[in-house]
């Protein structure tokens, strides 16, 4: 298992996070959860990146939340994509494949591939 570097993962939280409430409305814990068994437990959200990261796109009009119970019978803030959100994960999700394509070009062997 490979840690990615805490200031790469950060670079991208936006878009993991956009990402991951594509799938539908969800608290923090089950947001970070999700993340981290998607990518094989090779990135870990703190949650003094993830709660910040996620009131920030709030109050950029990406997710709208809300409180409720959670399964657990605790008071959790559950998190939504909004439609401006969703515009902005599409443009995000072209911009990082660019980038990705980009940076493989120059970092990988001719014929290797990701």
């Amino acid at each position: 298992m490979t840690d990615i570097e805490a200031r790469t993962l950060y670079g991208n939280l936006r878009l993991l996070l956009l990402r991951t409430l594509e799938h539908g409305e969800q608290h923090g814990l089950e947001i970070r959860q999700r993340i981290e068994a998607t990518a094989g437990e090779a990135l870990r959200i703190e949650e003094g990146a993830l709660y910040p990261a996620l009131r920030r796109m709030e109050a950029d009009g990406l997710v709208a939340s809300r409180w409720a119970v959670s399964g657990q019978r605790r008071r959790a803030r559950y998190y939504k994509l909004t439609a401006k959100g969703r515009r902005r994960l599409a443009r995000e999700r072209t911009s990082w494949r660019e980038h990705v394509r980009a940076v493989a070009r120059v970092v990988l062997e001719p014929g290797e591939e990701l």
